[in-house]
């Protein structure tokens, strides 16, 4: 499995980004896709998940309202789109995939297999 992210960039308050991560070597309907973050001395936090097709979609309340995640099977592609960024926001955002997450594990990294390597997003006041 090969999760390859980007998007990332440097972007004034109030931008909006879109980052992609395109999956390969698995069978991408049957995969729940999520996105975590890690700022610069903290620990790894949950962004959102999308569960395979067909399945709901979650995120974390700090970036409710704000950021949206999605899937296209046709692509093997899953996106977030983050508006109304904030300088709180900066981190490097990493693309995950895993198949048979439980919902109760689904904001929790230990729970997921694969990784992408991250893409920088970086948010100036």
């Amino acid at each position: 499995v090969q999760l390859q992210a980007s998007g990332g960039g440097l972007v004034q308050a109030g931008s909006s980004l879109r980052l992609s991560c395109a999956a390969s070597g698995l069978t991408f309907s049957t995969y729940t896709m999520g996105w975590f973050r890690q700022a610069p001395g903290k620990e790894r936090e949950f962004v959102a998940a999308v569960r395979r097709s067909g399945g709901g979609t979650y995120v974390n309340d700090s970036v409710k309202g704000r950021f949206t995640i999605s899937r296209d099977s046709a692509k093997n592609t899953v996106y977030l789109q983050m508006n109304g960024l904030k300088p709180e926001d900066t981190a490097i955002y990493y693309c995950t995939a895993e198949r048979g997450i439980i919902l109760s594990a689904i904001r929790d990294g230990r729970a997921y297999d694969y990784w992408g390597q991250g893409t920088l997003v970086t948010v100036s006041s």
